[in-house]
């Protein structure tokens, strides 16, 4: 058996679908980890064809396809270079379908291992195209035992403890774990307690990149089974590193290589929000993006995003202002497209307003203004984005944030026309606290401009839709910081009315917070996807029915009652 093993960790950005393109990044990655002496080369879980790949393992030749990739991908390793570890499915001796690793080397796969714990919650649905494998073992490698738990396997005990009492020497980890706030230390604590249990040491490596509403950070990193931090991957970057192993009395060590400070907080939320964009306008083949640039906060950030993802060149704003549009709105969406460089045209809807009343008239006699003629703008505007969308080929960014597609503050085909919206999951609170942090940093590998990229009445002025004289966001919605306070309540936490009434919160104001949030649902189900960055995000993460008679009532918990 070898008493030293060099391990490359391959952070890279698959594309769903994309066997041959992934490939092609694997090639690279192993020629500069052969490069440096590398043994072996670890990927990411499913690394061939990208994750989450959902109903495309249904298709049988969508599997067949991949096999037939990987059987000409192993052919390549009869050079002597590093053996691979690599994610792929992997139809079994038994006919079925599983998320597997598989050992390359010397031109053949020489063993396979099974996902064990398919993950059905949340966004995964790994039950409905997945067989669950067999608790496994360790797998030899230069006399080596490499447990390789795949992802979830390692969120309860049992699949590392069955590898440790196999015989189990070191673990590799692959992942395909979305980003969401705060998960990089939940991370780390989950490998420290695998650690602690085994006593071995852990190599967590994590796939990086966009796919549709979710993002993967990447954020690899390698813990001894003294549990001390031998390499922290950066986030948000493909990476390759190369960790260096030693056998002693104590088992393998990884001597200390490569760690960097990975980002958190408003940093890390920001770069989620890039990294989504980023990848799913480039993966999609879109020449840009069009945003309708109103003067707030909103679609500001989401111009932000946007330029710092793709450069200014691929972003194209219009602000399309209507009699109701104030000056200090145009002022500000000229200044913030200045800062950001990007082009900004702009298209008068007064006349389709006008178009619209005049051919609506004879039906709407007899009744008074109301949200239909404010709609009415917002659809006007949705008809415009559209069609320089259709006529120039750059998808449509929306700019709705979470707060407003919570209570359906939001007008079906008109602010929520899109391809993709950046903000579908950002409080309006952050979004304040992410146009403040911008101003004040450029995120690493960001297109975008230094300093700051809107004017502060940007952030400072009250919110407004600005469709009748003097609107304001509160005449229909509480103040943002209860708003959303409550919301995070219903939705993150599923807090019952009453405990969030005993938080302080007025129980007529929870109430009606919680019937526009049902009552939205039908407009969430028809918005564009967008960047999963909290717990729960609308859609897979909540499944709630559009016909829904429970619009609850607020009963007193016994606290409250013990207190009358």
């Amino acid at each position: 058996m070898t008493e030293t093993l060099t391990i490359a960790l391959a952070q890279l950005n698959p594309t769903v679908g994309d066997f041959q393109g992934n490939l092609e990044r694997l090639r690279g990655a192993r020629a500069e980890a052969a490069a440096q002496g590398a043994d072996l080369l670890l990927t990411s879980e499913l690394y061939i064809c990208g994750y989450p790949p959902e109903d495309l393992i249904l298709k049988p030749m969508f599997v067949d396809s991949i096999r037939i990739a990987v059987d000409a991908f192993a052919g390549e390793t009869a050079d002597g270079g590093p053996a691979v570890l690599l994610g792929t499915p992997w139809r079994g001796d038994d006919g079925r379908v599983y998320n597997a690793m598989v050992l390359i080397e010397d031109g053949k796969v020489t063993g396979e291992r099974y996902k064990a714990d398919l993950p059905n919650y949340g966004v995964f649905d790994e039950k409905r195209v997945f067989a669950a494998g067999d608790m496994p073992g360790p797998i030899a490698f230069k006399g080596v035992r490499i447990g390789i738990p795949i992802c979830e396997d390692i969120w309860t005990p049992d699949v590392v403890e069955c590898i440790a009492e196999t015989g189990g020497e070191i673990l590799l980890v692959p992942n395909g774990s979305p980003f969401e706030a705060g998960k990089t230390d939940q991370r780390q604590q989950l490998g420290i307690a695998r650690v602690i249990e085994s006593g071995l040491p852990l190599v967590y490596l994590n796939q990086l990149g966009g796919q549709d509403e979710l993002v993967f950070d990447g954020a690899s990193f390698v813990l001894n089974a003294d549990r001390t931090l031998a390499a922290q991957l950066p986030a948000w970057q493909e990476k390759v590193v190369v960790t260096h192993w030693r056998n002693g009395p104590n088992g393998w060590v990884c001597a200390p290589t490569e760690t960097v400070e990975v980002e958190t907080k408003d940093a890390a939320l920001y770069q989620a929000l890039i990294c989504g964009v980023r990848d799913y306008v480039n993966k999609n083949g879109f020449k840009g993006v069009l945003i309708g640039m109103s003067g707030g906060i909103d679609s500001a950030l989401s111009a932000a995003v946007a330029v710092d993802a793709l450069g200014p060149d691929r972003v194209h704003c219009v602000m399309m202002p209507s009699p109701y549009t104030s000056r200090e709105s145009l002022e500000d969406a000229a200044e913030a497209s200045r800062l950001l460089g990007v082009r900004l045209d702009e298209i008068n809807i007064g006349p389709a307003m006008s178009a619209f009343e005049e051919m609506l008239a004879p039906f709407f006699e007899g009744t008074s203004r109301d949200i239909t003629e404010e709609n009415i703008q917002s659809r006007s505007r949705g008809m415009a984005l559209m069609a320089l969308s259709n006529k120039f080929g750059y998808m449509v960014l929306s700019t709705g944030n979470k707060s407003e597609m919570s209570v359906g503050y939001a007008t079906l085909y008109g602010d929520m026309c899109g391809g993709y919206n950046v903000l579908k999951d950002v409080y309006k609170m952050s979004v304040f606290a992410l146009c403040r942090w911008r101003n004040g940093n450029r995120p690493a590998g960001a297109l975008g401009p230094d300093g700051a990229v809107m004017p502060e009445r940007i952030i400072t002025k009250p919110p407004s839709a600005e469709l009748r004289p003097d609107q304001k966001d509160e005449d229909s919605l509480p103040p943002y910081p209860v708003l959303d306070a409550i919301l995070e309540e219903l939705i993150e936490n599923e807090t019952p009315i009453a405990v969030i009434v005993d938080k302080g919160y007025d129980p007529e104001t929870v109430l009606k917070v919680w019937r526009l949030l049902d009552r939205a649902e039908y407009k969430r189900r028809q918005a564009p996807p967008g960047v999963k960055v909290t717990l729960k995000a609308f859609g897979r993460d909540r499944r709630y029915p559009l016909t829904n008679a429970f619009l609850g009532a607020y009963i007193a918990s016994p606290a409250a009652k013990a207190a009358e």
